[in-house]
């Protein structure tokens, strides 16, 4: 057998989505992962609303006219999409695809009926639920923002008891009650999903059989 001087390609990237109810800190999770990850690539969004002052194209935001994101969603090209205040947000499937096949993660923040839209279009995704350490300090979170009527409180409430129960779908669970550690236990998945046999065996394979 001769000496095998060939090495294993470099590993398509993970797309990790993570979500959970509103309140629950998905967006502080995100801002500290990119601090102690910044190998990680955070998905850019398409929008129609106009830029807003100091916003850069692909940095914050995709900016499409109406016609290009009605195009977009026309041919498959959004994950998930929808529409807020007049306009239209989603998730573009090139930027996504080609940043994984570049080798790079890539994280997805979003909400849990976005997620699970996309959890049909890429089943191989790594879906991961953020849950508060209790529904009692979950309400305490997004009251003390200070923005919101009891009314409204309840119905985030109500809104965020039917999302949990959809955390059946998702892959991993998360308790975010300390930042730093749900962090921590987001890199953990990531280097656990990286060594799976079945993303490995494949080139394994084609890479011994080089040999022969």
């Amino acid at each position: 057998m001769t000496s095998n001087t060939n090495t294993l390609e470099r590993e398509r990237g993970i797309l990790i989505v993570l979500s959970g109810p509103s309140g629950v800190g998905k967006g502080t999770v995100c801002a500290a992962l990119r601090n102690c990850s910044p190998d990680i690539v955070y998905s850019v969004s398409a929008t129609t609303r106009a830029p807003r002052q100091g916003e850069v194209e692909g940095v914050n935001y995709f900016f499409k006219t109406r016609e290009q994101f009605q195009q977009l969603i026309d041919t498959d090209e959004v994950l998930e999409w929808a529409e807020y205040v007049g306009n239209y947000y989603g998730t573009p499937r090139r930027f996504v695809e080609d940043t994984l096949r570049a080798g790079q993660d890539v994280i997805l923040e979003i909400e849990v009926q976005g997620a699970l839209k996309v959890k049909q279009k890429f089943p191989e995704g790594v879906f991961i639920f953020l849950l508060p350490p209790s529904l009692d300090e979950l309400q305490n979170r997004i009251v003390t923002r200070g923005t919101e009527t009891d009314e409204v409180i309840r119905s985030r409430m109500s809104v965020a008891v039917d999302e949990i129960r959809l955390m059946e779908h998702y892959d991993y669970a998360i308790i975010n009650d300390r930042v730093e550690t749900a962090c921590s236990k987001i890199q953990s998945i990531l280097a656990a999903e990286h060594c799976k046999k079945d993303r490995m065996y494949p080139k394994v394979i084609q890479w011994i059989g080089e040999v022969n």
